[in-house]
């Protein structure tokens, strides 16, 4: 029987990319997997029961980036983040499956280069480490190839899947919209870019800008809310900050259009949940979201206000002409969690 390890050790930071990745992919696994194997879960000790009382987990402590327990009648690895410290490095036994999420510094430019070397030697030591290597994209492969040196080990691209929306709901401390709006969701830091939709609410008198994410940097939160209080529109925007799943259900059903101006994504979940319900798209061009989005969205070239202004009163007039909703909805079903645990598994299978 061939026993697997998937390391969980990122959910110990909720509501973010990465929590919900191991979340979604290790339930379709455990599903999935057959009675040739075993799925053991690395994970923190707050989410130990998140996969059922009776999962077979290795509880993770900090200590372990220097020694992990015996893993002797152990197979497979599957480290889940490329930044991980948590690898077996004594026994070379077990083959390691790395999966690659983005190579997002390299394309920060507030990031010295001095730093980026500094990423680029903990995710080459990593590389070095493992059997084989997933990325969530094609443009975080390319980045992979540009980058690193992967030595001619074998490179698979598996798209995310998309989340599963919840029943959507509000509470009673829910902030409701008075009236049309944009929504978008994200960790709150400035690479989301999330100040540059501002402006549309200059030119479209009628509408809100509804931001969720986990609120990581406040320095940036005070430039968005003292940005919009110079532009005149500080009480049609409404930052959330971490918001239930049925609250986000219930925001991507019922907004005007999903807005997502990030500069770096190696994915982008929230551009496919957004699909599954068919809401129109409104995209920067930037890394992997034009290889999500293809043709069924709508994409900001640059930041300038009218140039935006432009995109989203065209991408709106051509969503309802032509009825955009159905194929929106047909695009988001390419991304399915099922669908990407059986090419896991496959890659599992070929070490």
């Amino acid at each position: 029987m061939n026993r697997i390890v998937f390391d969980c050790e990122r959910m110990k930071y909720p509501n973010t990319g990465l929590y919900s990745y191991c979340l979604n992919l290790g339930t379709r696994l455990q599903q999935t997997l057959h009675q040739n194997a075993q799925l053991t879960f690395f994970i923190p000790p707050a989410v130990k029961k998140i996969f059922g009382s009776q999962s077979s987990n290795i509880i993770q402590h900090s200590y372990q980036k220097f020694w992990l327990p015996s893993l002797k009648d152990y197979h497979i690895w599957h480290a889940t983040y490329q930044g991980s410290q948590y690898l077996p490095q004594l026994n070379k036994k077990i083959k390691v499956v790395l999966t690659i999420h983005d190579l997002n510094f390299m394309h920060d430019p507030r990031k010295s280069e001095a730093k980026k070397k500094k990423y680029l030697k903990v995710l080459q030591h990593n590389i070095d480490r493992s059997a084989a290597i997933i990325c969530i994209s094609e443009f975080a492969k390319s980045d992979v190839l540009q980058y690193c040196a992967t030595k001619n080990k074998p490179i698979y691209v598996i798209h995310n899947g998309t989340n599963s929306l919840e029943k959507p709901g509000l509470f009673g401390n829910s902030y409701k919209p008075r009236t049309r709006f944009l929504f978008s969701i994200g960790v709150m830091e400035r690479k989301k870019n999330f100040h540059v939709l501002l402006p549309l609410l200059q030119q479209n008198k009628d509408m809100e800008l509804l931001i969720a994410g986990q609120p990581n940097d406040r320095e940036y939160i005070d430039y968005i809310i003292s940005m919009a209080r110079e532009l005149g529109v500080e009480e049609k925007l409404k930052v959330l900050g971490a918001i239930s799943e049925e609250e986000k259900s219930w925001y991507y059903e019922n907004c005007y259009a999903f807005t997502f101006p990030s500069l770096s994504e190696g994915f982008g979940l929230p551009v496919t949940e957004a699909m599954s319900v068919g809401k129109p798209l409104f995209l920067s061009d930037k890394t992997a979201l034009p290889e999500i989005g293809q043709d069924i969205a709508f994409y900001f070239n640059d930041f300038n206000s009218a140039h935006m202004q432009k995109v989203f009163i065209d991408g709106m007039q051509q969503y309802k002409t032509e009825k955009m909703q159905d194929a929106i909805k047909l695009r988001g079903q390419d991304f399915c969690w099922q669908k990407a645990a059986q090419q896991y598994i496959n890659v599992y299978q070929s070490l």
